[in-house]
């Protein structure tokens, strides 16, 4: 069996596994780690999820999600309905600031826009509307503020970074004001995205580029 056919195998197996995916409804490929998701599924929550469980999988270099949301009848919803329910759930979310956040609605599309102080509180807001009735896809346009404190935002994250366990040979951390550039390697997707989320993590981090490689 080739390599390329293992990391299928294993990426439908990850989707069998996973409760929140129906996962015959949903096509693998796999070329020289980079898989490819098909198919369809009933809501924008379980194509999430889906896409998570394949970058679990060890041996995934990226992933590429081509999977379409076709609601059941019954739980779609006019975008209208939409708009009222997702503002008032993001007035109910603490992590979400007041009146920072802008949603605009159509057909299920839902595009979030506005300023934020975090990437958490960005991640947040796209979080709470995920598994919302109606919606088929989100676009998180929202911004991060700049800070004048971040001139030593690129040594914050390496000592950060190296309190966990990467090794420090071989991640490196470059930043020009609150743009922060990821390079170097790692084992797997999900340490890939892990150090991604720690370099938001940082004091006045306004955007993340992860070039980091999974080999």
């Amino acid at each position: 069996m080739t390599m390329d056919k293992t990391l299928q195998t294993n990426v439908l197996a990850e989707l069998g596994w996973e409760p929140s995916v129906t996962a015959a409804h949903i096509g693998v490929t796999a070329k020289d780690g980079i898989v490819t998701l098909t198919g369809h599924v009933q809501n924008y929550l379980e194509k999430y999820a889906a896409e998570r469980a394949a970058g679990r999988v060890k041996g995934v270099r990226a992933v590429a999600e081509e999977i379409e949301v076709r609601l059941p009848h019954h739980t779609k919803r006019n975008d209208d309905e939409i708009a009222v329910a997702l503002l008032q759930r993001l007035a109910w979310n603490v992590s979400v600031p007041d009146e920072a956040v802008k949603a605009k609605v159509e057909k299920g599309w839902v595009t979030l826009t506005g300023e934020v102080d975090w990437q958490f509180q960005k991640e947040a807001a796209q979080h709470d509307i995920r598994g919302m009735l109606g919606v088929v896809g989100i676009s998180n346009w929202i911004t991060i503020k700049e800070r004048p404190n971040a001139k030593n935002i690129g040594a914050d994250i390496t000592k950060a970074l190296h309190r966990s366990w990467y090794d420090p040979k071989t991640i490196n951390v470059s930043a020009n004001g609150g743009v922060v550039h990821l390079s170097g390697t790692v084992d797997t997707w999900y340490d890939r995205q892990m150090a991604g989320w720690t370099a938001w993590g940082a004091p006045g981090a306004t955007t993340v580029e992860n070039d980091i490689r999974v080999v």
